[in-house]
């Protein structure tokens, strides 16, 4: 019964800044401001969770030791949360980094077609940050 409660908590804590965005966009003013709320309460709510839902109790964890278990679900889960999050945002970030060094590219090859080695350069270094972040998650998921 309890685990209900706090997932009710839980929901209602990601999903009321929600309604605050649709009523703020009503009136003609930005959501900036729940929307921040709104990220903070789904973080908060995931550390939560993890900490104090997900985990395992003291006495499981000294029977998966016994048992020989090398590592628990926990970290298991956790280690490929942190793979998609590695892919993920360093993807964003290559995206947008592409996007503003290709469009700089562009505009420097139509005013002089001698600099289109080196704006090249400068678009594949952006490139590489979402390969950087591909490659993190394979050596996160090669450790599991």
């Amino acid at each position: 019964m309890e685990i209900l409660l706090i997932a009710a908590i839980m929901l209602l804590a990601v999903a009321l800044p929600l309604v605050f965005i649709y009523l703020r966009a009503k009136r003609g003013r930005t959501g900036k401001t729940p929307l921040v709320a709104n990220l903070c309460c789904f973080f908060g709510c995931l550390a939560f969770g993890c900490v104090f839902l997900f985990t395992q109790s003291a006495g499981a964890a000294e029977a998966a030791a016994s048992a020989g278990a090398e590592s628990s679900g926990l970290a298991a889960g956790l280690g490929y949360i942190a793979a998609a999050l590695s892919v993920g945002l360093s993807g964003i970030g290559g995206g947008i980094a592409v996007a503003s060094s290709a469009s700089a590219a562009l505009g420097a090859i139509s005013e002089n077609d001698g600099v289109f080695g080196k704006s090249l350069i400068f678009v594949g270094l952006a490139e590489g940050v979402a390969l950087y972040g591909l490659l993190i998650a394979f050596m996160i998921i090669s450790s599991l």
